[in-house]
């Protein structure tokens, strides 16, 4: 879970490397370096923050029109900076930058001691560059040609771009399960872990494919795979543009990505509802539409936000479509031996498309025969590509390393799938399904006049900034809002966080509360108000603080507890993509109030492409 950039052209290579760090900074912020090219390679490398890599680098040669760069989140080996990249061959031939993880590297140290080498760092990285360097040497071929011959002895995943000190014109790139990104400009070409560093200068890309190999200059590209194949690359145009990528008026990107859940929201179900609110189309998914309407099952693989997002998924197939579902956490989904039919439905939630666990899934379910459908937020992403079908969220880019935006976006997509299956299996009536439908057009205006209030729900965050444990609870739809709302906190305040169904409060976590105890609790108006209030009266019975989130209005809870936060009154389908705004809000500013890095917490990255 590593940024890497890079540039070949006539331009002068550090300030577009260190910019694209800079964008990238979400995936990895440990340690920062940078490798450019001049005649020599002078490399700058260091333990921190990419604003390190630019106070060390200052005063130094940062001359050349070739380069790359890499911001890390460290697996192999505790940041520092002999373990930032790029690293280099032991001989000094070979430059490495890399994302992703060599299983074998162990296997391979072994191997090259052997034959001689030493090594400097802790990583699996400084490995791969002295197995190219032993390989380039004893068979003596070209650059291009010992990359490939070495990558077919690696076990694991990579993103990778490599130098050769008597090729210094020519950068190698090559990616299997990590993502890789290619530019395509005029005499110029630009590289990256995926195409936020690359929008300023162009708008054509090459997504490389897994085993693939990319030779680059100044003047070209030339395509192959590990086994000398030439590929056809495929230059396909990205919709972004630098607004995407900028934090505006807001302190960070986390509060951007919250207030922009009305917009992304309206996009994710723009152009996929009929004027009339009579129909909902999804186009991605209208090929295998026969399948989708036999299916037996529905399986959910996904992780972390996603597989939340997945719970609420379960609860609304089976209501609105009457299938049964299963939600799998993907990083156990992949190593079992799960019994999946051809007449099953796999759904793959994720928001990079880039998830390495959900793409393993995927591909061990591939030769069951099942229809496999991808949800994901970005074009061209490996799960878009290696699913039957599938259906896009359209949330824009999203660099907070929280999600926010991603999870509602998710929920309406799986609101439409649900209401479109239940409409073609004859499980909705046409009156509901309309209705239905409605209710989701009215979630954009509601979640504003919840953001309306949110200076009302950080003087609540200022109430609890100080506790060391908190308990959310729901019941229903909202049990996966309860487990959501738990990770927000625990993922940027560093507060110990749990989620339970309601009723589960008595079976053992109910012994947790005390007076200093803060319990979440969603519970608007819907048909298990009751027991809600009853849950709530068996914490207050034990001295805790309450904090609920309650349908405007409510009279009944406003009495019995610490705090209220309201949301507008909404059908119990919509209800998890209102109830998850509070909160977002409370965890964004009890992290604020605590200190913390909210864009970049500690020990996360955004997209994990690793095991």
């Amino acid at each position: 879970m590593c940024g890497i950039v890079a540039y070949v052209g006539d331009r002068t290579a550090y300030p577009i490397i260190v910019k694209g760090l800079q964008r990238l900074e979400y995936r990895g912020y440990d340690s920062a370096g940078i490798a450019l090219i001049n005649g020599k390679t002078n490399v700058y490398k260091c333990k921190g923050k990419v604003k390190d890599l630019e106070l060390l680098s200052k005063d130094k040669d940062i001359s050349g029109s070739i380069g790359m760069g890499h911001t890390r989140w460290a697996t192999h080996g505790e940041p520092s900076d002999v373990n930032a990249h790029p690293h280099k061959s032991m001989n000094g031939k070979f430059y490495v930058v890399h994302n992703g993880i060599i299983e074998n590297y162990s296997h391979l140290r072994k191997e090259l001691q052997s034959r001689g080498y030493r090594f400097e760092s802790e990583t699996d990285t400084e490995i791969l560059s002295n197995l190219i360097e032993n390989i380039y040497f004893e068979q003596k071929v070209s650059a291009e040609l010992a990359v490939r011959l070495a990558l077919t002895k690696v076990v694991g995943a990579y993103g990778l771009v490599i130098s050769c000190e008597d090729e210094p014109g020519k950068l190698i790139a090559a990616r299997k399960g990590s993502p890789l990104v290619i530019g395509v400009g005029e005499n110029e070409y630009f590289l990256a872990s995926d195409a936020t560093p690359i929008i300023e200068y162009t708008d054509k890309v090459i997504y490389l494919n897994d085993e693939e190999v990319a030779v680059i200059t100044r003047e070209s590209l030339d395509l192959k795979d590990l086994f000398n194949d030439s590929k056809t690359p495929d230059i396909k145009k990205i919709e972004l543009s630098i607004e995407n990528i900028d934090k505006g008026e807001y302190e960070h990107f986390m509060l951007k990505e919250i207030h922009e859940q009305p917009f992304t929201i309206q996009e994710t179900f723009r152009g996929r509802i009929a004027m009339d609110e009579s129909k909902i189309f999804l186009g991605g998914i209208l090929d295998v539409m026969p399948q989708l309407i036999k299916a037996k099952r529905i399986v959910i693989v996904a992780c972390g936000t996603s597989w939340h997002a997945g719970l609420v998924g379960e609860y609304l197939f089976e209501q609105y479509a009457r299938i049964p579902v299963e939600v799998e956490y993907a990083s156990e989904f992949r190593y079992r031996d799960p019994i999946i039919d051809s007449d099953d439905l796999v759904i793959a939630i994720s928001q990079s498309g880039e998830t390495a666990d959900t793409l393993a899934a995927i591909r061990k379910v591939r030769e069951s025969g099942a229809t496999i459908l991808g949800i994901c937020n970005v074009a061209g992403s490996s799960i878009s590509r290696e699913t039957d079908a599938g259906v896009y969220t359209h949330a824009g880019i999203e660099i907070g390393v929280a999600s926010t935006k991603a999870f509602t976006s998710q929920i309406t997509v799986l609101t439409m799938m649900a209401l479109l299956l239940g409409n073609k299996r004859k499980a909705l009536s046409a009156d509901d399904y309309k209705l239905l439908i409605h209710e989701l057009t009215l979630v954009p205006r509601k979640i504003k006049e919840i953001l309306a209030e949110e200076d009302k729900i950080a003087e609540i965050a200022a109430a609890y900034k100080d506790v060391s444990n908190a308990l959310y609870m729901g019941r229903g739809l909202l049990f996966p809002v309860a487990l959501e709302g738990a990770l927000k906190l625990k993922e940027i305040s560093y507060i110990h966080a749990e989620g339970y169904p309601a009723a589960e409060m008595k079976h053992g976590p109910i012994a947790l509360i005390d007076e200093n105890m803060p319990v979440f609790a969603l519970a608007i108006n819907d048909q298990s108000y009751e027991k809600m209030v009853s849950n709530i009266q068996e914490v207050k019975a034990r001295k805790g603080k309450v904090i609920a989130v309650v349908t405007r209005g409510d009279k009944t809870i406003k009495g019995m507890v610490d705090h209220v936060i309201e949301i507008p009154d909404c059908h119990e389908l919509v209800s998890p993509m209102l109830s998850i705004i509070p909160m977002q809000i409370l965890a964004y500013h009890i992290a604020v109030l605590r200190g913390c890095n909210v864009d970049q917490p500690r020990n996360l990255a955004k997209s994990v492409t690793v095991e």
